[in-house]
């Protein structure tokens, strides 16, 4: 790493303010503006340094923009680099999410928002089946005899999750872990390997009371939030099961609707899709649900990056690792097929939900710059004039 940036922390931290402010588009739009931005045009970061952030992002839990912005902060300035990146990349959309929780918690029983949210959860669902479908397509395989002859086992763990998710309506960490574990064992057994280590293993998973807990609200949410940031791998919305079986189901801390506005309002906003979090937080426990819930899902995301960043070049070439990680996102993203299918049944509850949610999917599919935030504007606008105008 060069020790001479060209740049200074202030510089850095300005950049990704803006970024966090005005950056749409996703996941990949983010880590392409920069690339674009910081590699292309500035030649801050090396083409090297960023490859490597990249890498790293998708090789370890959180999601994949923040990450790789965590490490490019860490490249040159280190701990205080990636702490200030990360906060001011994630703090706009967080202030967002925060100022539409308090609008929706003050007038979300109007006619016109109710309106505004039918339109728009039938969206989400579009976006959010699509994504799910081309993540399966990038993190297992093809849909085709050849991929899952060749991938089985990855298959396996995703059809496995799929329905697993859909009876019991619950995220399965332990399934995750399992998936992880038995691909590494398989696939890339490292040297520490052996029977005892299974029965250890073993041992730990078996003990379910050591994953249950009784505490306050607050501190619920910050274990629950936790959690749910350490099995984020790639996109955002490889978060949505967890959310929704703890959120909905095991807490009732929101409704169904509720759920789905979250989300949508994650996807109206700026930087990770993930700030629904603050938003659910806002919802559950104020302002201090808010804090806690962003805190809690981004700080695994932080801990890795700045725990792996300085020997990455070496974890990278692990194989048992990169299997652990194949292993877990077949089982993660399967969870998340089968959380839309759970979602879909509950929220796509007449003719026209289920057409904002097909005409959704088309225009991703075949209006090529269209973005999520103009759809869910779109579908907004549908809400009202279906329920206000039309019934």
């Amino acid at each position: 790493m060069n020790e001479n940036p060209k740049y200074t922390l202030r510089e850095l931290t300005l950049y990704f303010l803006k970024l966090g402010s005005i950056g749409f588009g996703g996941p990949v739009a983010l880590v392409g503006y920069m690339h674009k931005d910081l590699v292309e045009n500035r030649k801050w970061i090396s083409e090297d340094e960023y490859r490597e952030g990249l890498a790293l992002a998708q090789l370890a839990p959180g999601p994949l923009a923040a990450q790789l912005g965590i490490y490019i902060g860490f490249v040159h300035y280190r701990f205080l680099g990636a702490t200030l990146i990360g906060i001011a990349f994630v703090l706009p959309s967080f202030l967002m999410v925060l100022l539409l929780g308090i609008i929706y918690k003050l007038y979300g029983g109007l006619s016109w928002i109710q309106a505004v949210f039918y339109g728009v959860g039938a969206a989400v669902i579009g976006i959010i089946a699509l994504s799910s479908y081309k993540l399966t397509l990038k993190s297992v395989g093809q849909l085709n005899l050849e991929s899952m002859k060749s991938k089985w086992l990855l298959w396996l763990f995703f059809i496995l999750a799929v329905f697993i998710t859909y009876i019991t309506k619950q995220e399965q960490v332990l399934l995750f872990i399992a998936a992880g574990l038995l691909y590494m064992a398989i696939k890339a057994p490292p040297k520490w390997w052996n029977s005892k280590t299974v029965n250890s293993l073993s041992l730990v998973f078996l003990l379910t009371g050591f994953w249950s807990y009784e505490s306050s609200t607050l501190t619920k949410i910050a274990i629950f939030f936790a959690k749910a940031g350490t099995f984020v791998f790639g996109s955002g919305l490889a978060i949505v099961p967890f959310l929704h079986s703890g959120v909905v189901i095991e807490n009732q801390w929101l409704t169904e609707q509720q759920f789905l506005d979250s989300v949508a309002v994650a996807m109206i906003t700026p930087s990770p899709v993930v700030i629904t979090v603050g938003f659910i937080g806002y919802l559950v426990n104020g302002f201090l649900g808010a804090l806690v819930a962003a805190l809690a899902t981004f700080l695994p995301c932080y801990l890795f990056t700045i725990a792996m960043a300085p020997s990455f070049k070496k974890i990278a070439q692990n194989k048992p690792v990169k299997a652990f990680v194949e292993g877990i996102t077949a089982a993660v993203i399967g969870a998340l097929v089968g959380s839309v299918m759970v979602i879909a049944k509950r929220s796509i509850i007449d003719i026209p939900t289920a057409l904002v949610a097909i005409i959704t999917i088309f225009a991703l599919l075949y209006i090529k710059k269209i973005q999520e935030p103009y759809i869910i504007v779109a579908s907004a606008v549908l809400g009202i004039i279906i329920k206000l105008v039309i019934i």
